[in-house]
């Protein structure tokens, strides 16, 4: 078959996966190696048709995926890869840019700092802030934690017990020392008795993992910019939301940040990775990347994304966020997160009605943390039982010890019946 007549029958394969995945198991019914059991041992001699790779994705690949496209995927943050950003993905795969420098890749480059800007203004943040793409999260907060280290002389980074589990293995990683600070009973890291005299980087996450909390930003910033300290905010998931004016109240001191990750690939629409990460302090950001070998040397370097980040080559990322963008608006992304957060509210509201359920956290953003009153074993065998029934997935985290249960909201095909529905499952 022809390059056409496959890329039909991948199109036409991927578009009946999305019609479908609604009817598959959420989360994957195979044992540890099972998959590995089934594919040979050895790469082929001889090539085969395409067509057999997607009759092996049915039978050997599907039956081993943890669905994420489920609308009834409810763990971890849920996400959506949505047909704009999966089409750009094939166009960005065609195209296989490599933007090590500006030449090499004068659109890749230039649509990154475009659109990365458009995400700025759409969130509120400030003006002349540097922006560009990182795979993920922890990428991005490693790259915040070298430029402070760079900047600062300083090996020490501070963070809230609830902060995500990158910034310590990104402390690990560099070599530097991990500080955690106990949280308030908002979840929100404590500032009372805060010594930051030779702290190098401050992180403050806006919607923690396990609890969608938010650190005081505006008070972790006079006081980390006082030592002489890095402000670095990680909103990963719940910095989409200042999409919404009235989302706005947990982006308080954002504007004082040196540095700022929000991933589009959690929370608005875009495929697996696309990480934003911004500094207000570029030059500086720029002094602790830049190096450039004699063979990449140009006159017109100053564009080379590969100067704010670790990595030199670079995808062309920027393409499925334009895509998004262009294709939603601002219009289609914020009807989106209001039918999330409402969702998440109608969840929320079902525990409280009940007296044998509880919330365990309050509800921010659309993440819900609740628990069945009666013991931690009670509540650890309802979420087996509920994920193993392949209707739903939840994840789960602790409070204070306690066994509690998580479920987010973040598929774009998430309705009010599967809201209902994992209701109902977890009750039976």
């Amino acid at each position: 078959m022809t390059f056409r007549e496959d890329g039909q029958a991948a199109l036409e394969w991927a578009a009946r996966y999305l019609e479908h995945v609604n009817e598959l198991p959420v989360l994957a019914r195979v044992a540890p190696g099972e998959l590995t059991a089934q594919l040979p041992a050895s790469p082929p001699e001889q090539g085969e048709p395409f067509a057999n790779v997607l009759r092996d994705l049915d039978e050997l690949i599907v039956p081993a995926l943890t669905n994420w496209q489920h609308p009834r995927f409810f763990a971890y943050f849920a996400v959506t890869a949505s047909e704009p950003g999966i089409l750009a993905e094939l166009l960005a795969a065609s195209l296989n840019q490599v933007a090590i420098v500006w030449r090499a890749s004068p659109a890749s480059t230039e649509l990154e700092l475009r659109v990365v800007d458009w995400v700025r203004q759409l969130l509120g943040l400030p003006e002349g802030w540097h922006g560009h793409i990182e795979d993920t999260a922890s990428t991005s907060t490693l790259a915040a934690l070298i430029a402070a280290r760079h900047v600062t002389g300083r090996n020490v980074v501070v963070c809230s017990e609830h902060a995500h589990s990158s910034v310590e293995k990104d402390a690990r990683m560099l070599g530097m020392e991990l500080r955690k600070v106990p949280a308030d009973e908002e979840l929100a890291m404590r500032t009372d008795g805060l010594d930051l005299s030779d702290v190098a980087a401050v992180v403050a996450t806006v919607g923690t993992t396990s609890f969608a909390s938010v650190d005081p930003v505006r008070d972790l910033a006079e006081r980390a910019h006082a030592a002489g300290a890095w402000l670095h905010v990680d909103a990963a998931y719940a910095g989409s939301s200042w999409i919404l004016e009235e989302e706005r109240w947990s982006m308080d001191g954002v504007e004082l940040a040196d540095s700022l990750v929000v991933n589009p690939h959690k929370w608005l629409l875009v495929p697996m990775d696309c990480s934003l990460l911004w500094t207000s302090r570029p030059e500086e950001f720029r002094e602790a990347f830049t190096l450039t070998p004699e063979y990449l040397r140009t006159a017109d370097d100053a564009f080379a994304l590969a100067d704010y980040g670790p990595a030199l080559g670079r995808r062309f990322r920027s393409l499925k966020l334009w895509a998004v963008l262009r294709c939603y608006g601002a219009e289609g992304l914020r009807a989106m997160h209001r039918e999330h957060i409402r969702l998440a509210r109608l969840f929320a509201d079902l525990v409280e009605a009940d007296p044998d359920w509880e919330l365990a956290a309050p509800l921010r953003f659309s993440l819900v943390v609740f628990r069945r009153r009666g013991s931690d074993e009670e509540n650890e065998r309802i979420l087996e039982r509920a994920n193993a029934s392949g209707e739903i997935f939840l994840s789960h985290t602790r409070l204070n010890g306690r066994y509690v249960l998580r479920l987010a909201i973040g598929n774009a095909r998430t309705t009010e019946e599967d809201v209902r529905l994992a209701w109902e499952v977890l009750n039976r």
